[in-house]
């Protein structure tokens, strides 16, 4: 018989109804695993052709229980329904589709929230330390998601080696997360903390700016709210006041003052372009509108970004004025091993203007500054050195806005130190613990302007 025959007759066969079986008294039972097959069978037969609805017979001793995986539980949704599948890739694109939430809007509500934090953290004396003769404030400002505690060794330093003459603020009221809230927003909270720490103590003369980090863009900002004309002719150096005190020294280590946009301005991206691309389209995710003023991605009410902004005077406040005003302004810069701020954004350079350095240094004293120099570089045929398709670059707008102004540039490095890779936080001395940039503190007080 062929197979085809022998395969349509056991499928006519299959349409028929068994034939009875007689019932033995003493028949012996299917093997246990069989029958625990053929009980597990028939509910799940039943309950695929029985109607919405029915009832399953009380005969039967096994339920139906079909385990199901629903995705939807880990993200904290409810269980879906016994027929229903989750589709990953809806459920991707529609959380990727939802609208971010847009940034705080610049009104008068925000800022009188900033001005309420800012003058709750000014009335805060134990973040103070100095003695009650001192009339020169010295506000230190920490940097993204620090506190001010990150100051702690340099406040001690700076009352121990300049004693009776300096008065050290530690700022309080920016910190942890409240340093994604935007280079502006905290700017003015800043502003008004100084504002409570100058009326709270009439005796004050002098003011002083030393900000690690994020720390120089907020105190950036910050001066250019407090900034006060005034027409004096002894002041040689803008003519400016800040809350009512002279400007001395605006002191500014690891600041990214050109953002972090641009080839290894962020060096732990390792200057690959796709990285760099990325990091742009993602940072307001991790850190918020500081993220997006960073990354030079932010375009509030269709204006410039705001780091590009704060290089000129506008109507955000006086910046450059605010700057000018200064007797010294300085930056600290990491010259490698840096992998938060790259050189040439904290050192306020062109790419082809990093000097070619050693990098160890020669003086006992400082061991760890490699070189300073004390003006910006005059080249007359500076502006003809510069690429014409970066001239109109955001980072050359911004780098001939800010030399307007002379610089003191300082280059350290951390070459020789067993925790060199921590060269962002060494050239703070964030914790005491870590003692390997205690040298750039001392600089920063032995050229001090009291």
């Amino acid at each position: 018989m062929p197979a085809s025959s022998r395969l349509r007759a056991s499928a006519t066969c299959s349409l028929l109804p068994p034939p009875p079986q007689p019932q033995l008294p003493f028949a012996q039972s299917p093997p246990r695993r069989r029958r625990r097959r053929s009980r597990l069978a028939a509910p799940m037969s039943q309950s695929r052709n029985a109607p919405p609805g029915s009832s399953r017979s009380s005969s039967t001793r096994w339920s139906a229980p079909v385990p199901r995986l629903d995705l939807g539980m880990l993200f904290g949704r409810k269980q879906r329904p016994g027929g229903e599948r989750l589709d990953l890739g809806n459920w991707v694109r529609r959380v990727l589709s939802r609208p971010l939430p847009p940034p705080p809007a610049a009104d008068r509500e925000v800022e009188v929230e900033a001005e309420e934090e800012g003058r709750e953290a000014g009335n805060r004396e134990e973040v103070e330390i100095g003695g009650e003769e001192a009339d020169h404030l010295v506000v230190m400002v920490n940097g993204l998601y620090g506190s001010s505690s990150d100051w702690k060794f340099g406040a001690e330093q700076f009352v121990k080696r300049l004693p009776g003459k300096v008065y050290v603020h530690r700022s309080e009221c920016n910190h942890s997360t409240l340093t994604y809230d935007g280079v502006d927003l905290m700017g003015e909270r800043l502003a008004e903390e100084v504002r409570q720490v100058v009326q709270r103590r009439g005796n004050l003369r002098k003011i002083s700016f030393v900000a690690h980090s994020l720390g120089g863009l907020i105190s950036r900002y910050a001066i250019g709210k407090l900034y006060e004309h005034s027409i004096d002719e002894e002041n040689m150096y803008g003519g400016g006041k800040l809350a009512g005190l002279e400007p001395m020294n605006f002191i500014a280590s690891a600041t990214p003052h050109l953002g972090s946009r641009g080839n290894k301005q962020l060096p732990f991206l390792f200057g690959v372009p796709l990285l760099e691309r990325t990091a742009v389209e993602t940072a307001h995710l991790i850190v918020g509108r500081t993220g997006k003023h960073l990354f030079l991605s932010d375009r509030d009410d269709e204006k410039p970004p705001l780091l590009v902004r704060m290089v000129e005077d506008c109507d955000d406040g006086k910046f450059m004025s605010a700057l000018r005003s200064f007797k010294r302004r300085v930056v600290y810069a990491n010259i490698t091993y840096d992998h938060i701020v790259g050189w040439k954004t904290s050192s306020i350079r062109r790419q082809h203007e990093l000097p070619e350095l050693e990098l160890t240094a020669n003086n006992e004293k400082y061991p760890h500054v490699i070189h300073a120099s004390t003006a910006n570089p005059e080249d007359p045929q500076e502006e003809d050195s510069v690429d014409a398709s970066l001239k109109d670059s955001l980072e050359e707008i911004m780098i001939c806005g800010l030399r307007q102004v002379t610089w003191e540039r300082v280059d350290v490095c951390f070459h020789e130190s067993r925790l060199k890779y921590n060269a962002h936080y060494n050239i703070q001395v964030r914790t005491p613990m870590n003692l390997e940039g205690e040298d750039v503190i001392y600089h920063m007080i032995d050229n001090f302007l009291v």
